[in-house]
This record gives structure tokens, C-alpha cells and sequence, in this order.
């Protein structure tokens, strides 16, 4: 190769991978969470919940402050706002958790910019009370993973160390606890050498990694159960009754915008608890909204439903991500029927237009493979697309032949066989057979 061809060939070379890297670096920055878009001017600001009571000296609490642009239209400035207690009987950690220090009746002053807004609160009773292993132990089990399927909650455990999974039988897991080992997980001279310290501090070998920091808030609530003496209370009274997820609605304008959530869990006895810390979230669509540390990011224009479990209890949350809707307006369609109504109601909410109506080409393949699984055959789709009868009707008549056809019934038994768990490792041979032509009768 002489010189000339060369060069040629090396400048090739070099557009090529500058080509490349290029495409990866926009590549990463397409994965890359949105900016944070900027905040408009607020004239108010709205606290959720607008008053708080504290039933205990372990009872914290903290709100959501919104800043409030027009009427409906309110952004989360919660990490942006200065809290200040207006009262001793009333102090305010780093994290922005309003804690009791004296029984009685107060007011915290929340500041954002220049506005201003108060929030009233109550305390019942600053005694604090003994850690329980069902309300405040067995939570932050769940919350480190602990008692996970691929963990100690696993079949079999690990390292012969089994707890219930996600601790559905905290009786159960306090014996695992307290008894095996014969006990020597717990160090109650030396609290700080209880083996149930130093596993997940990984201070003594762990699988598990080091879930658990020393001094963390988690930690020292460990630590404090270990010096009250590992004491076990009825978990009918110390189980939640049910979970609620603030704000009430949760509608991001933009990608990059933020909402935080506040997991309330409300027990037997009337109390209500801030359990956000301890409860685990997660998004059921990623790429529009990710939570994290009971932060909702938008990240595209679409909705997620954020799962929210705690101690058996279930909760969910719909986000909307609304994005740039400059210049929507809604232009209203034919409705036929209740169906047409609802979806109507969804895209007007999502500020979405309708699609255009299909053509009878387009019409004709998707209801067969909607409804048989099948594409039409050319004979059907001469036919249909040569039938002089209007739109409707004659769409109508095809659903109908279709829902009446062998390939339907044939189709839809299949769906229903395995929404069912129709199989021979369950049923046996005919019971399957047996099942599935009751199936396909049905149908």
C-alpha cells in the first residue's frame, strides 16, 4: 500500500470511529434523565397535609409544600422550602421531619422565596414509646431486603438463616430471630457486637453486601430494640390497617420535573404514621416516570403507576407526564357508545387529539387480528371493500360475522386456557381437555 492509500484509508478509519463515538454519545445522552425544567412564578403556597397531629415521641412527620402558579396549577417546592418551628415544643431535623418535644400545640412557618404559609401542629404525647418488632423492626427487615426472595425470604433462606417472605408471619421471623443460633445473634452486654449488627454493617462477612450503615437512623432503631431486650407485641394491633399516598394527584408538567411522595400508613388504634422511609416504591414504566427515595422524575411524555407496598399493604399511583402541549385543542369526534365516552374523557385528559378514522382497508385487518388472531383472507377483503353499505353498518356486520366465526372461538379459548393456567402439571390429561372445551363452550 503506498503512502497515498495510506492516509486515505487512516482518514477513513478515523471519520468512521469519530462517526461512531458520535452515535454513542448520543446515544447516552438520549438515555440521560431530562433537565430540571425552571420554576414559573407562584402567588401561594399549599401545604399537603394542612395541619399535622403527632401522637408520640417516635411520631415524625414531614409535608409537601407547593408552590401554587393559578388556580390547578401547582409545582412541588418541597426541597427548596425553609422550615422553622414557631414553638420549643416543636424542633425540625435536616431531612425537613417535624419531631415532638413536648406535649401540646404549635406552628411550623414554611418559606419559599417570599412567600410564606403556616402550618398548625399538634402533639398528643412526646413520651417516646418502646420499639416494637412488628411496627418499627420488621420494616426496615423489608426495607434492606432482608426477607426478599433473594435473600433470607428465599425457600430455602440463606446461610440457614430463613425468615417469610417480605414478612407475611412476623411470629415466625421473631423465633428465627431470637431462637436460632441459640440466640447468639444478639449481643445484649456488648449491643454493638450483636451478630445482627455486624452481618448487614458487614463488620463479620455478609453476602449481602453492607445494607446497613452504622449511626443511620435504621441502625440505631436495630440497636435500640436490642437494648429494650428484643421485646415481641401482638402484630394484630401493630400491622397497618392501610397505606395512603400523598399528593392526591400527581401531574407533572414537563419531563424533569419532580414530585415527592408521602407514604401515611394508618394502624387498628386510629394512629397515623409516616412510613415513607421505610416503604418501597417502584414505577411500573421507566422510561416516562422513575422513583427514587419517594422522588417521582418525569422523563417523557406518557403515564406510570407507581406500586407502593408496606407491611402487606398495597397502594398505587397514577403519574401523568404531560409534556409541551403548545397550541392543543381538542376537536370533538363521533361518539357511538359508553366505550367512545370514557376514551374520549382519558385523551382530554392527556390533551391528546384522536386518530383519524381508518380507512375500510386498515378497518378490515385489525379487527380480524384483534378478534381471531388471524389476517383476512383476500376473498373477505374483496368483498368488504367492494359492499356499497355505509361505514358503520357495514363494519358492524363484519364484527359481528367475526364474533360468530370458528376462528374467534378458537382464538379466544386459547387466551382464556392460559389466563386460567389450563395444563396437564395441574389438571392431568383430560381434565385439561375436559377444562378446555368447557372454555370453549363458554365463549
Amino acid at each position: 500500500m503506498n503512502r497515498r492509500s495510506l492516509f486515505c484509508f487512516l482518514l477513513a478509519l478515523a471519520a468512521g470511529l469519530a462517526q461512531g463515538s458520535a452515535a454513542e454519545g448520543a446515544s447516552l445522552n438520549k438515555n440521560a434523565p431530562p433537565s430540571k425544567p425552571a420554576l414559573p412564578p407562584f402567588r401561594s403556597l399549599k401545604i399537603e397535609p394542612a395541619s399535622l397531629t403527632l401522637d408520640d415521641g417516635r411520631d415524625e412527620r414531614r409535608v409537601l409544600v407547593f408552590g401554587e402558579a393559578a388556580p390547578g396549577q401547582r409545582f412541588d417546592v418541597t426541597d427548596e422550602a425553609v422550615l422553622k418551628a414557631e414553638s420549643p415544643d416543636i424542633e425540625i431535623d435536616k431531612a425537613g421531619y417535624i419531631h415532638p418535644q413536648k406535649q401540646g400545640s404549635g406552628a411550623v412557618t414554611i418559606s419559599v422565596g417570599g412567600l410564606k404559609a403556616k402550618l398548625p401542629v399538634t402533639i398528643k404525647d412526646a413520651t417516646v414509646p418502646a420499639i416494637h418488632f412488628v411496627r418499627d423492626v420488621q420494616p426496615i427487615l423489608s426495607k434492606l431486603g432482608c426477607n426478599a426472595g433473594t435473600c433470607h425470604g428465599s425457600a430455602k433462606g440463606k446461610n440457614g438463616f430463613k425468615l417469610s417472605l417480605r414478612g407475611y408471619d412476623p411470629e415466625f421471623d421473631y423465633q428465627a430471630l431470637i431462637n436460632d443460633l441459640s440466640g447468639r445473634r444478639f449481643n445484649r452486654v456488648k449491643v454493638e457486637e450483636s451478630l445482627m449488627l455486624l452481618k448487614p454493617t458487614a463488620e463479620v462477612p455478609h453476602e449481602g453486601r453492607q445494607p446497613l450503615k452504622p449511626g443511620s437512623r435504621e441502625y440505631d432503631i436495630l440497636r435500640q430494640w436490642i437494648v429494650e431486650g428484643t421485646k415481641f407485641e401482638d402484630p394484630a394491633k401493630n400491622r397497618p390497617a392501610s397505606i395512603e399516598v400523598l399528593p392526591s394527584d400527581v401531574e407533572l408538567d414537563l419531563p424533569g420535573r419532580v414530585q415527592h411522595l408521602l407514604v401515611l400508613a394508618h394502624y387498628p388504634d386510629d394512629t397515623v404514621r409516616d412510613v415513607t422511609r421505610d416503604a418501597i416504591l417502584s414505577s411500573n414504566n421507566g422510561d416516562v416516570a422513575e422513583v427514587k427515595n419517594a422522588v417521582v422524575t418525569g422523563l417523557r411524555r406518557g403515564e406510570a403507576a407507581v406500586l407502593v407496598r408496606y407491611e402487606g399493604c398495597y397502594s398505587t399511583k397514577l403519574v401523568k407526564v404531560m409534556g409541551d402541549r403548545t397550541g392543543y385543542k381538542w376537536q370533538d369526534v363521533a361518539e357511538y357508545n359508553y366505550i367512545d365516552k370514557s376514551v374520549d374523557a382519558k385523551l382530554k385528559k392527556m390533551k391528546t387529539l384522536p386518530s383519524e378514522l381508518c380507512t375500510d382497508a386498515e378497518f378490515i385487518r385489525r379487527v380480524s387480528l384483534d378478534l381471531t388472531g388471524l389476517p383476512p383472507t383476500p376473498e373477505r377483503v374483496r368483498a368488504f371493500l367492494a359492499d356499497p353499505a355505509p361505514g358503520r353498518p357495514k363494519r358492524e356486520k363484519l364484527i359481528d360475522d367475526l364474533l360468530a366465526s370458528e376462528d374467534y372461538n378458537e382464538y379466544w379459548a386459547n387466551k382464556w386456557a392460559d389466563l386460567l393456567q389450563c395444563n396437564s402439571e395441574h389438571l392431568g390429561e383430560k381434565g385439561v381437555w375436559v377444562f378446555r372445551d368447557w372454555i370453549q363452550h363458554s365463549i
